[in-house]
């Protein structure tokens, strides 16, 4: 993610910012890629924080607009776990922006959200035909650490269910070309497979005991949907960190040159080496706080091939390339 300029004086802005340091408001005007002091901004921003302009007074921006289901606000902390849930898919927006998916010289379909707040009754995530469900309840940092203990995972974000979501979304998408299917199944094999059965005997199961030679996690050996979702989610985590790395203005031997743009860059190969490197980096950096690491996941030859596959597809999908 990068980091932003001041439109009304000196400084850094971030992109979760809603005023500038010294109080002036800003919107994050998302095909600008940048800050701007002027409304309008978005509906939602006294509800939920939302910083994104939006195109009139009184409207929702492109993120919010997405959303066709708001969650309960009756049920505890629904609105704070729903704002912190929609400032994860505006982050993953804006990244997949990058790669022109869901901007206005996007063709394609965009998706639709339902947030839904869990009550009595944990709430399934998931992707169906351009719609993806979120349980804003997993913004409870409680809630998420004792299912992320209990399916035994080593990450669990919101930002990470928003990639993995999407990712499904955007599979969906492109399997209206006839290129791309031929191509993932000889990559990822035939997503034809009985999806529920396939869960069913991971979680009853568990993962085959070599899984770790071609998956990037458990849960990806599941089914080739999951396997797709789960390594376009690395993907982004790996261009992401990378980009914020560079942003940032940290150097590093791996980057290969100033202002180098990882968005932007055709070599499969030499991101994913570079991401890599750079996140053994910050794992140590991590470790001296006595925090997890924030990628602890190690990438196969095969891993590295399916990565190399998707970042082929998100760069040139959105607009038919």
């Amino acid at each position: 993610m990068l980091a932003f300029s001041n439109p009304v004086g000196s400084g850094t802005l971030w992109f979760h910012n809603l005023t500038t340091a010294d109080g002036t408001p800003v919107g994050y005007d998302p095909q600008a890629r940048a800050f701007l002091p002027m409304p309008p901004f978005c509906a939602n921003r006294d509800i939920i924080g939302c910083n994104w302009i939006a195109p009139e007074q009184g409207a929702f921006c492109r993120s919010c607009a997405m959303t066709a289901l708001a969650p309960d606000p009756e049920i505890p902390d629904a609105i704070p776990n729903w704002a912190e849930t929609e400032a994860a898919k505006r982050w993953v927006l804006d990244n997949l922006g990058r790669w022109h998916w869901f901007r206005p010289e996007d063709p394609g379909t965009r998706p639709i959200f339902h947030m839904l707040a869990e009550g009595h009754t944990p709430v399934a995530m998931g992707h169906g035909y351009g719609v993806v469900t979120i349980s804003v309840a997993e913004a409870d940092p409680v809630i998420r650490a004792t299912r992320r203990k209990a399916l035994d995972e080593p990450y669990r974000t919101m930002i990470g269910h928003m990639r993995h979501e999407i990712a499904h979304m955007i599979w969906w998408r492109l399997s209206l070309r006839e290129d791309f299917l031929a191509a993932f199944r000889q990559m990822f094999g035939d997503e034809r497979a009985d999806y529920p059965a396939a869960l069913q005997q991971h979680y009853h199961q568990g993962p085959p005991q070599d899984w770790k030679l071609f998956y990037l996690t458990s849960y990806a050996s599941a089914h080739p949907h999951e396997d797709w979702a789960e390594t376009a989610a690395h993907l982004l985590h790996l261009t992401d960190i990378t980009d914020s790395f560079v942003a940032t203005g940290l150097s590093s031997p791996e980057v290969p040159r100033q202002g180098w743009d990882p968005y932007s860059e055709p070599d499969s190969a030499l991101l994913i080496n570079v991401a890599a490197s750079l996140a053994v980096r910050v794992n140590h950096i991590n470790r001296s706080m006595g925090l997890s690491d924030i990628y602890p996941f190690v990438l196969s030859e095969t891993a590295q091939r399916k990565l190399a596959f998707v970042h082929d597809w998100l760069r040139r999908g959105a607009q038919g390339r």
